[in-house]
C-alpha cells in the first residue's frame, strides 16, 4: 500500500510542475524552445521512417522472399520498424532535449529549486557531461527495451505485459534524464543519482511513467517539457533529497 502512495505522489509532482510553469508563464515558454527545436527532428525523421518502412522490411527480410504470405509480413515488420522508431523517440527526446536546452533547462530548474552555495558552470563546460550522461542512460534503455521489442511480437504476453514493462522502464529512466539537473546541483555524480532514484523507486516510477505517457500524444510532450523539468526539480527538493546542500567551493 505504501509503494502504491508513493507512486501516486511520484504523479502529483508532474502536475506539481505544471502548476509552478503555469504560475510562473515566461519560464514555460522559454522552455518550449528547445523542446520544439527537438520536436521538429523527431518529426522529420519519423516522416522519413514511415514513408521508407516497406523498403526497409524488404531489405531486412530477405529470408522471406519465397514466402506466399511475405507481403503481410513485410506489411507487419514496417509497422514494426515504425512503433519501434516512436517508442525510441519517446525516449530520446527528453535527453536530446535537456542536450539541446542544457542552458534553458539549467535555469529553469535552478529557479524552481534555488540551492544555496552553487557555482554555475558556463553551458559549454557542462554539455559533454550531459552528452556523455544521456548516453549511459540510453544504453540502459536499449539493453532493456530491445529485448522487450522483439518479445511484443509474442501472443498475449506481448500485448498486454511487456507495454507495461516498458512503460515502466522507459518511465524511470526518463525520471533518471529529469533529475539530473537539480541533483547535480547537489554534488551527485552518476552513480549516487541512481541509487537515489532506486531507493525511492515507486515516487521515480510514478513521476516518470505519467511523463512518458503524456509524451506519448503527439505535441503534447513538447507542451508538457517545461513542466516535467519543474516536477522533477520539485521531486528532487521536497522528496528524494529535501536535506542536501550543494558542495562546497573552496577559494
Amino acid at each position: 500500500m505504501r509503494s502504491v502512495r508513493d507512486f501516486m505522489a511520484g504523479v502529483g509532482f508532474f502536475f506539481q510542475g505544471v502548476g509552478w510553469v503555469a504560475r510562473n508563464g515566461r519560464w514555460w515558454l522559454f522552455g518550449l524552445i528547445p523542446a520544439l527545436i527537438a520536436f521538429a527532428v523527431y518529426v522529420v525523421a519519423l516522416v522519413f521512417l514511415g514513408t521508407n518502412a516497406t523498403d526497409l522490411a524488404e531489405f531486412l527480410t530477405p529470408f522471406a522472399d519465397s514466402w506466399g504470405w511475405r507481403d503481410a509480413f513485410r506489411a507487419m515488420v514496417g509497422v514494426a520498424l515504425f512503433l519501434g522508431g516512436l517508442a525510441l523517440a519517446v525516449l530520446t527526446f527528453t535527453a536530446l532535449t535537456l542536450v539541446i536546452g542544457e542552458p534553458f533547462y539549467e535555469k529553469l530548474s535552478g529557479a524552481v529549486d534555488p540551492v544555496d552555495g552553487v557555482e554555475e558552470q558556463p553551458w559549454w563546460r557542462t554539455l559533454p557531461r550531459s552528452i556523455k550522461d544521456s548516453l549511459v542512460t540510453l544504453g540502459f534503455v536499449l539493453m532493456f527495451t530491445i529485448p522487450l521489442f522483439f518479445l511484443g511480437f509474442i501472443p498475449v504476453v506481448g500485448q498486454t505485459v511487456v507495454p507495461v514493462v516498458g512503460a515502466a522502464i522507459s518511465g524511470f529512466f526518463l525520471t533518471v534524464e529529469l533529475t539530473t539537473l537539480a541533483l547535480e546541483r547537489r554534488g551527485m555524480a552518476r552513480k549516487q543519482r541512481l541509487a537515489l532514484l532506486r531507493g525511492s523507486k515507486p515516487a521515480a516510477l510514478g513521476f516518470g511513467v505519467a511523463v512518458f505517457v503524456l509524451f506519448l500524444v503527439p505535441f503534447v510532450a513538447v507542451l508538457a517539457m517545461p513542466a516535467a523539468v519543474a516536477g522533477a526539480a520539485l521531486l528532487v527538493r521536497t522528496r528524494l533529497a529535501p536535506g542536501a546542500e550543494a558542495p562546497r567551493v573552496h577559494a
